[in-house]
């Protein structure tokens, strides 16, 4: 009987420690839960600043003189050359072809091998008649006989 007794009470100091075991889990659990979101933040916030990577990062691989204008060998613009796999080059010049392009790259051969002209990632008003290569994303044109999106540029000599 004795034994019997013993086992009660042990079962009643269990089930004590479970109801007061299902508070602290809840409050770890939060605390947990509020950490790893401030872990997320702070490494995301890390990776940004450090990265470099993306549409909006740029290599520069040569110098820009204090005028702003830029010279032999910058490469400005995009690292991701599988979404700019195009590549063309020639002086650039300024103006698109019937609201296309608002620059175009003359090229030997005439008029019909230009290449017209946008980028939302590349500032190319810095490169108007200089010789320059681009990378970019060929557009679907009315006009143009090429239509493209810049997203990376070099300086040529």
């Amino acid at each position: 009987m004795e034994e019997e007794n013993k086992k009660d009470e042990l079962l009643h100091t269990v089930k004590l420690d479970q109801n007061m075991m299902g508070t602290l889990f809840s409050k770890h659990l939060i605390i947990a839960l509020v950490v790893v979101a401030l872990l997320g933040v702070g490494t995301g916030y890390l990776l940004s600043k450090t990265s470099g990577v993306g549409l909006g990062s740029s290599a520069t691989g040569g110098v820009v003189d204090s005028s702003g204008s830029s010279s032999t060998g910058v490469i400005e613009g995009s690292d991701d050359l599988k979404t700019f796999k195009d590549i063309a080059q020639g002086k650039l010049e300024e103006g698109g072809i019937e609201g296309e392009g608002q620059f175009h790259l003359t090229r030997p051969g005439g008029i019909s091998q230009n290449v017209y002209m946008t980028s939302s990632v590349v500032d190319l008003s810095k490169y108007v008649g200089k010789k320059i290569k681009v990378w970019g994303q060929t557009q679907k044109a009315q006009t143009a006989a090429w239509l493209m999106d810049v997203g990376r540029v070099e300086v040529l000599k």
